[in-house]
């Protein structure tokens, strides 16, 4: 039997989605069906619109090898293994002559534990050993949750957290779930035989493909014991969060809270000694961390490096002590033990990490108001690691709308471990790049106005001028309006001063969740949605509802930033430039996910805003724009308004 071509099999598929086949999208299917063949690996820039989760799909199950795909949101696993792979299995299927299968993994912690469900959370001892059911009263919003929990454990099929509609707090959900160094194993646990984490992982041993996340992705890449089935192709979609979310599982805490909760849970299952040991240097640590102030640590303090391995010490005794001593109050000893363990674990890896002092780990403290001063350690970089444990074994694909910063994919490429594109030797996995470019006409559906003649922004203060502009833009947009602030305060400050001169509804992110937020904002043109971080690269709404997109600065990290600028800092003792490799780079990718907001479908148009001169006058803004989708540029304010009031009055023309 001859091998059905790629074109025909991508033709299926789009045909079966009710898709439109895209030039981008045929050439990205045959660059991912070359990089399996080879055994090499490609950086893809697919621009919204592409179509690209078809685009490495149809050859990946072509090739009938398993393949692993990781994404960072929840929203693109949904689409995979919800519409996009099971329609394309159906529509390959008369071609291939096989149902590929597929399925979902995720982290333990993930999927609802029957044992800590059926026997009870272990309690920190001043809470006692108790039904947690019994105990949250049946009209808290904890005990409602956990009766819903209940209930919902008899139904669901999954035992997934995501597919529980309305979702519960984390505070509910602690109650149900184990991490995976808490688990008792499949063995030794009654309810192994019926285990959801266990079954998921079973579902990924026999499948063709499987769809995780980042988190899980690095989890595999640090840990060492393989979490996902052996496979011969990793795509990453999403890939440009990668480095943040490897960094994020990377990251270890320390707080005074989490030791004292950690010296409970072991002091009934060790001996006095071991037990008073604990206690004596968590009051220690605490006291030095009463006086704790934000900010990074390039020497560990002396008082702090005491109380460091005084705590290291007291854990490690603990951990050898653990189930020489058993009390005979204790119910369910092993899932208590088990608890206990990780606990104390986790407390001794993070403070032997930071006694150990490597050159490459960044120690820090943060202070929060209500939590008090946390103790954290990051890898100054993730890129070795990556290099190392990403790329050996398998063929890698890594996509996203936003790979090329400055116009390359080498500064991306670097974050990942990877040498500059064509170059050879020793241990350096061969890449390739490939933009395919968007299906949309970017210079004639949208604007890049900046607005050059507003004063510089500074670190502090409200920016009346910004304020005047924004609220003028808005006005001839006819609310439309997506704004993008580089920090909460900025959006609540514009979002309080504009509420007082619009007649807009404004709505601001943390007033009501961000799916109600974003659908509110969709319904209806006049409004405005004001935010940070999650609605730069999280909102997707076609349509004549967002018009303007507005960012009131270029989003530097902030200059505090510990890690950040410790990682600036790195850069340039190794003789390179730590601005544009860390906070150029940084910006650079925040402000193209935040452009991509405008256009979503072949008929939008409208305007990218940014309130800040620099992006016209400085020398790094020629490195940012080269970034952005290819726009219309202006620096003329009256030209923005008057093709703002042009758009509006056609939507509104149209009954939008």
């Amino acid at each position: 039997m001859t091998k059905p071509s790629l074109p025909d099999l991508l033709h299926a598929a789009v045909s079966a989605v009710g898709g439109t086949e895209r030039p981008g999208q045929v050439a990205m299917a045959e660059a991912v069906a070359e990089a399996i063949d080879d055994n090499s690996h490609r950086l893809i820039q697919a621009g919204t619109g592409t179509g690209k989760s078809l685009g490495y799909l149809v050859p990946a199950l072509a090739h009938g090898e398993r393949v692993v795909v990781a994404t960072a949101t929840l929203a693109l696993q949904r689409q995979l293994v919800e519409r996009d792979l099971p329609r394309t299995v159906e529509a390959l299927h008369p071609q291939l002559r096989r149902r590929p299968q597929f399925a979902m993994l995720k982290g333990r912690s993930n999927y609802l534990c029957l044992h800590r469900l059926h026997e009870g959370a272990p309690q920190d001892e001043e809470e006692g050993l108790f039904d947690q059911f019994e105990a949250a009263t049946p009209t808290s919003k904890l005990g409602k949750d956990l009766l819903r929990l209940r209930d919902w454990a008899d139904e669901t099929e999954t035992g997934d957290r995501d597919d529980l509609t309305p979702g519960v707090s984390d505070k509910a959900w602690s109650q149900i779930s184990v991490s995976s160094r808490e688990c008792l194993g499949a063995t030794k646990c009654a309810y192994g035989a019926e285990c959801f984490a266990e079954a998921a992982r079973e579902r990924a041993k026999l499948a063709d493909v499987v769809v995780t996340n980042h988190a899980l992705l690095a989890i595999d890449a640090i840990e060492g014991a393989p979490v996902l089935p052996q496979h011969e192709v990793l795509i990453v979609d999403e890939a440009h969060e990668l480095v943040s979310r490897v960094t994020g599982v990377a990251t270890g805490e320390l707080t005074p809270g989490q030791v004292n909760r950690a010296v409970k849970r072991a002091a009934k299952l060790v001996d006095e000694k071991a037990a008073d040991s604990m206690q004596t240097a968590s009051e220690s640590f605490e006291r030095v961390m009463e006086l704790a102030l934000p900010g990074r640590l390039e020497e560990i303090p002396e008082d702090l490096g005491y109380a460091l391995m005084a705590l290291r010490d007291a854990a490690r005794n603990v951990i050898s002590a653990i189930g020489s001593t058993r009390d005979k109050s204790v119910h369910d000893e092993d899932a208590v033990r088990k608890q206990a363990l990780a606990a104390v674990e986790g407390i001794h890896g993070v403070a032997e990490r930071i006694t150990n002092g490597s050159e490459y780990d960044v120690v820090w403290y943060e202070r929060h108001d209500r939590f008090g001063a946390t103790l954290r350690v990051a890898p100054l970089s993730v890129s070795g690691l990556l290099r190392e444990k990403l790329f050996e074994d398998r063929s890698v694909v890594l996509t996203s709308a936003t790979l090329k910063l400055g116009g390359d994919f080498n500064g991306v490429a670097a974050s990942l471990g990877l040498s500059p594109e064509g170059v050879e030797g020793d241990d350096v996995p061969l890449w390739k790049g490939l933009d395919v470019g968007s299906p949309f006409d970017y210079p004639k559906q949208g604007i890049l106005y900046v607005a050059k003649h507003l004063a510089t922004p500074g670190r502090e203060g409200t920016r009346g001028d910004m304020m005047d502009e924004l609220a003028e833009l808005i006005e001839a947009a006819g609310g439309r309006t997506l704004g993008l602030f580089s920090s909460m305060r900025g959006a609540k400050a514009a979002a309080e001063e504009l509420r007082g001169r619009l007649d807009n509804p404004i709505l601001l992110q943390g007033e009501e969740t961000l799916g109600e937020l974003i659908k509110a904002f969709a319904a209806d043109p006049k409004t405005c949605l004001f935010g940070t971080l999650s609605l730069w690269q999280g909102v997707d709404v076609p349509g004549p509802s967002c018009q303007l997109v507005v960012m009131d600065r270029i989003p530097f990290p902030r200059p505090d930033d510990p890690l950040m600028s410790a990682r600036q800092k790195s850069v340039e003792e190794h003789g390179g430039n730590g601005f544009m490799a860390v906070a150029a780079t940084h910006a650079a990718l925040l402000m193209a996910q935040g452009a991509g907001r405008l256009v979503r479908a072949v008929g939008d148009r409208g305007v990218v805003a940014v309130l800040d001169p620099r992006l016209a006058t400085a020398r790094y803004g020629s490195f940012l724009r080269a970034t952005l989708p290819d726009f219309w540029y202006t620096t003329d304010r009256n030209q923005a308004r008057r093709s703002l009031a042009s758009i509006d009055a056609a939507a509104q023309a149209d009954g939008k």
